[in-house]
């Protein structure tokens, strides 16, 4: 590297990545262009980092290497997005239903932690569930819902 301009090496790294992304159109060779320069630039950094000789130096190149490395993956996503038209990714899995099964064909969403309250405590107290150790019978339902707060 001389006076700032990549070498022909550098410069033959950075076509042949870009060559190799295979943007579509000029949008997407603009930020093709930008994400391998963004890149090297980071290794760059790491390099300089590597061979820090003072705590400025040091300070500067991990840095400038921590803004690089955060800027890459939203480059990635940025490219994801406008290749897909904004259109969240679909995935495709292989399904067996045996007969009488049912399958949902869509977006499917769970909530691992829902809690419902039911106004009826005695349906509260059926629906709710065991503790680890045994309850007796004859406890009253207002111990019961103490017992789930």
């Amino acid at each position: 590297m001389s006076g700032g301009s990549p070498d022909e090496v550098n410069l033959s790294f950075m076509i042949s990545m870009v060559k190799s992304i295979k943007p579509r159109d000029s949008i997407e060779a603009m930020l093709v262009a930008q994400m391998v320069s963004v890149h090297v630039m980071a290794m760059r950094c790491a390099h300089h980092l590597a061979n820090a000789e003072d705590l400025a130096q040091h300070d500067s190149a991990a840095r400038a290497l921590g803004r690089l490395a955060r800027t890459f993956p939203a480059q990635i996503e940025a490219l994801n997005r406008y290749r897909s038209h904004g259109e969240p990714a679909i995935t495709v899995q292989n399904v067996s239903v045996g007969d009488g099964g049912n399958a949902i064909v869509g977006n499917v969403t769970q909530h691992a932690s829902v809690i419902v309250s039911d106004k009826n405590p005695t349906s509260a107290a059926r629906n709710a569930p065991k503790a680890a150790g045994s309850r007796r019978r004859g406890e009253s339902a207002d111990a019961k819902r103490e017992a789930q707060a």
